[in-house]
């Protein structure tokens, strides 16, 4: 019987070696933390950059409605994609902490059930969400001829949701397992079908907005099969499919995945208070801010990279008992972060110009734009430690910490600040609404997450001298001779 495969215990066809060892346990943080970290900035910049595309070409349209319908609707399904990215970091931090501590073969039996509850949860969502996608665009700001657009390219796209969330789960388990190349793979594939499929079926083939959500569907399928493949014959990483089994693990994950779902579903309510408080200021300003996000997800893709790229390196150390390793990774996350966003801000506001004039907009749309380039984009900085900061709570087992630093950003700041803002500078009032609470969130969550951090660290030290102490003392006790 191989290490690491208990006997008795199903296993797939094709599963790959022995256990290795925990790869975050030794080594440089900083090295971890920057080649995750760069890893994941790729992973998840291709995994936007297949919406991102399909507004491009759409673009290329010259009609402002179009780009408008996909930003909405890609708006929508941002908010359900960040249910996927909760159950995600659920699994990672389960599978992470069951790697750190030695027990290879209780983390490929979570990584099954989490495969398992993450297509049941996302696909019920999805029905959900299909069902009353009208109602929801009327909510959301859109009207007249947008929200029949909208409506079209949901009815299309939305049905690769759980295709999507299953490429997410692949990869989050990949960067688990600390294989970055492979993890990244699996959204490469996706944005390079996208990348072809686009100007054939938007341009070419006349589709329009029918075929950017045709070569989104693709795309996304595309990158849930490379999942599987890896995580199946690169690594063994998932067992035969056991329901009672996924059932008896439904409650610890969702003790970590509804937190973290309810955190990830923050950041899209912010979107949708924007959408609606920009959508006073006319179709172009929200041309603008739908031109905004994409740019936020595409250029930041480092940023939001960060929660997945931390929490396995913090989880195997916290299942390890390393709390001065678990320090070390957040001060290195933090350094990446600052970096990252200053780059990032310099290149695309030098960019600025080329990037309005690329999508067509016009003066409405160009000032929003110009308002995050130029103004809003640094302070992701903020936004880099408010995402670092929600790793650590989720992987150091406090994940509501988590949810009430975004629900604080985005309802209790961004939101009345987006609607008061709005009203008197306009719309890029609305832009600036959201700097002001990247920055104020990420300061406080930055604050409390080292006080944790460093409570480990003295809680840690304060142990080791009591058991060193009690050494001593059994050793005095030895009578001589």
């Amino acid at each position: 019987m191989r290490p690491g495969v208990d006997k008795g215990q199903p296993k797939l066809a094709g599963a790959g070696p022995a256990a290795p060892a925990p790869k975050f346990v030794t080594g440089s943080l900083m090295r971890h933390v920057v080649v995750m970290a760069l890893s994941g900035t790729l992973a998840l910049s291709f995994t936007f950059l297949i919406d991102f595309l399909a507004l491009w070409w759409i673009s290329r349209l010259k009609d402002e409605r179009l780009i408008a319908a996909v930003g909405i609707g890609g708006m929508i399904q941002f908010t359900i994609m960040s249910v996927s990215i909760g159950l995600m970091i659920a699994c990672v931090a389960m599978v992470s902490r069951a790697l750190g501590m030695g027990n290879r073969e209780r983390a490929r039996h979570i990584a099954t059930s989490s495969v398992l509850l993450t297509v049941a949860v996302q696909g019920t969502l999805t029905v959900l969400v299909y069902l009353f996608r009208r109602p929801v665009l009327v909510l959301s700001g859109a009207e007249g001829d947008v929200l029949d657009l909208a409506d079209h390219f949901l009815s299309v796209s939305l049905p690769s949701m759980p295709l999507i969330a299953v490429g997410i789960l692949a990869s989050g388990i990949l960067r688990a397992l600390g294989d970055a190349w492979r993890s990244m793979l699996v959204t490469i594939l996706a944005g390079g079908i996208a990348a072809v499929l686009d100007p054939i079926l938007i341009v070419w083939a006349e589709g329009g907005i029918t075929g950017a959500a045709v070569s989104i569907l693709i795309a996304r399928g595309a990158m849930a099969a490379a999942g599987l493949y890896y995580i199946i014959r690169k690594h063994g990483m998932l067992a035969a499919p056991d329901l009672f089994e996924a059932r008896s693990l439904a409650g610890p994950y969702f003790a970590i995945a509804l937190p973290a779902i309810a955190t990830q579903l923050s950041p899209p309510f912010g979107s949708w208070a924007m959408t609606r408080a920009i959508a006073e200021h006319g179709d172009s300003a929200i041309a603008g801010l739908g031109v905004v996000g994409r740019l936020t997800v595409l250029a930041f893709g480092g940023i939001f990279a960060l929660s997945g790229a931390i929490g396995g390196i913090i989880g195997q150390n916290h299942g390890a008992d390393r709390p001065d390793r678990v320090a070390a990774a957040f001060r290195a996350a933090l350094v990446y972060a600052f970096i990252y966003t200053l780059v990032v801000w310099a290149v695309m506001a030098a960019l600025t110009g080329p990037v309005i004039a690329s999508f067509g907009l016009s003066e409405g749309g160009a000032e929003v734009v110009r308002a995050f380039t130029h103004v809003a984009a640094g302070s992701f900085v903020f936004t880099g430690v408010l995402f670092v900061s929600n790793a650590t709570f989720n992987n150091l087992g406090r994940p509501l910490w988590s949810t009430v630093a975004n629900w604080t950003r985005d309802a209790l700041l961004l939101w009345p600040l987006a609607v008061l803002m709005g009203q008197a500078f306009g719309a890029v009032g609305v832009i600036w609404a959201q700097a002001a609470a990247n920055i104020v969130a990420g300061i406080g969550a930055g604050w409390i997450t080292a006080r944790f951090i460093a409570g480990l660290v003295r809680a840690r030290e304060c142990a080791r001298a009591a058991e060193r102490a009690g050494s001593a003392d059994e050793a005095a006790e030895v009578p001589f001779g």
